[in-house]
This record gives structure tokens, sequence and C-alpha cells, in this order.
């Protein structure tokens, strides 16, 4: 099996077993996708979705952001972490995209990341939710598992967005990307992994090369 055959039957596998591919965060409009994103790094979907509500009700569009005070958005958001860093990105962000994109998230991986708080993770995530773009979102959940399936031997994100753009088919890869979260959650955890319960052994490497082992 080639590693496109492999990624293919890997969409197939968890598209039937995860129907809806729903990103973890809660948002309506696209920079509240943004800002979202900016909050999940080392940090919890769920406790972003948690902040976000009062967050959102607050300040309401990306004009409200521009004018925040960052230290009145880093009180909210303190459940998040690293919140004084992320308050002044958002405030950041946000003023940048009402001075040099005319108050328009812009559409593109290359514009996105000039903005401050935006990394290649966050960038993807809006190119495929917003923008219904081919996106590939190498959060830990899709570093781990692309590593332990064999479609990858990177750990560094952008380096495994690369090698998963190459076989994953691009109309399937943005949803593709929250199955795999789903999945990592359910199934394929960092710790104690459910190997007995898994679709995917036939195609995991890891899981072969465990088993060789044991035999041997």
């Amino acid at each position: 099996m080639t590693l496109k055959e492999k990624a293919a039957a890997l969409c197939d596998r968890l598209e039937e077993r995860y129907p809806d591919a729903i990103c973890s965060l809660n948002w309506s409009q696209p920079h509240e996708l943004m800002i979202a994103g900016r909050l999940s790094a080392q940090c919890t979907d769920e406790r972003v979705n948690l902040v976000t509500p009062i967050l959102f009700e607050k300040y309401k569009s990306i004009s409200d952001f521009a004018g925040a005070d960052p230290d009145d958005v880093a009180e909210i958001i303190k459940p998040c972490g690293l919140y004084k860093t992320k308050a002044e990105s958002i405030v950041g962000m946000c003023r940048e995209i009402e001075e040099r994109f005319g108050g328009s998230i812009p559409g593109s991986i290359e514009e996105l990341i000039t903005l401050p708080g935006i990394g290649r993770k966050t960038a993807n995530l809006i190119m495929g939710d917003v923008f219904h773009k081919p996106a590939v979102v190498t959060d830990t959940h899709c570093i781990r598992i692309a590593g332990r399936l064999g479609l990858t031997k990177n750990k560094e994100p952008a380096k495994v967005e690369a090698d998963l753009r190459k076989i994953v088919p691009p109309e399937r890869s943005s949803d593709l990307c929250h199955r795999l979260v789903l999945f990592g959650r359910d199934v394929c955890k960092a710790r104690g992994k459910r190997c007995e319960s898994c679709p995917l052994t036939d195609l995991c490497r890891e899981f072969k090369a465990e088993n060789k082992s044991r035999k041997e």
C-alpha cells in the first residue's frame, strides 16, 4: 500500500466513524476562530471554550478588539495561560487587520502568518474552516497519529504539514485534521492508547512494529 492509498483509507475510515468533521473550538464569526486558535496554544480546547463566550460578549468585532486595552483582555483570558502575551497578540492582530487588510481577515496562509500570534497551525485552521480551502492543521493529535501510522517521519509541525499535503487529497485534508483530533481523544491517545478498539491497526506502522517485537 502506498502512502497515498493509506491516507485515502484513513480518510474513509475516520469519515465513517466521525461523519461530522467539526472544529473543537466554538465560534460563530471568522475573527472568533482566529482568536480562539490563538488562545488554544498550550491550552485545551475545552478551557478555551469556557473563556471565549465571556470574551466575545464584551468584544463583538475585530474593531472592538483593535480598540481594546490588552490588560482588560488579559484579565478575561487568564485561565488560558500565557494571558499577557496572548492578549497583546490578539489586540495586535486585530489592529493590523484594520490597518493593513481593511478590517477583513486575509485569505492566504502567507498573509495570515504575518499577523501577531498567528502561526501556520491557526492559519491553516482559518483557511479550512473560514475559506474552505485545502488545509492541514498539524496539532499534537495530527502529528502523533500521522507518525504512528507511518505517514510521516517528522515531528516538526511545518514538516508534517508538508508531508501530509503530498499524500492527503486536498479536498479532504481539513476535515481529516478535525477527525484526527476526535480520534486522538477517543482512541489513539498520547498515553494509554486503545489499540484493541482501533479500526486502523492494519494501517499502523507502530502497531505492527510492536506486535512483531512481542512475537520475537
